[in-house]
């Protein structure tokens, strides 16, 4: 599977911004695709996660973005996207999606978990 994560940018506090990650391979709808952050200076961390069929497709976020961050998927494009609404400037980071075909729930926020990381895209919220 390869990933390729955009729609990043800069947005001010308050606002909103959709990122997205398109992923290749014909078992789309197979894999957990997760998204992770790292801000400068900091570790990466779990931001949200979609399971895939096996699954049930159900979602999973991060305290700091629960209520804010809606991460969706669209088997049909491979795609899956995170709406990311009330930003903040604690959420400039940048944003990396990932997936895994065999993840177990335990291991659903531990980026070493994932086989497959997209490059990445800047989310910058300015104050």
């Amino acid at each position: 599977v390869q990933l390729q994560a955009s729609g990043g940018g800069l947005v001010q506090a308050g606002g909103s911004l959709r990122v997205s990650c398109a992923a290749s391979g014909r078992t789309f709808s197979a894999y957990t695709i997760a998204w992770f952050r790292q801000a400068p200076g900091k570790e990466r961390e779990f931001v949200a996660a979609v399971r895939g069929s096996l699954g049930g497709y159900r979602t999973y976020y991060a305290d700091s973005v629960k209520d804010r961050f809606t991460v969706s998927r669209d088997n049909a494009k491979s795609t899956v996207s995170l709406q990311m609404n009330t930003l903040n400037p604690e959420d400039t980071a940048v944003y990396y999606c990932a997936a895994d075909r065999n993840i177990i729930l335990s291991s659903i926020r531990v980026d070493g978990s994932y086989d497959y990381w997209g490059q990445g895209t800047q989310v910058t919220v300015s104050s």
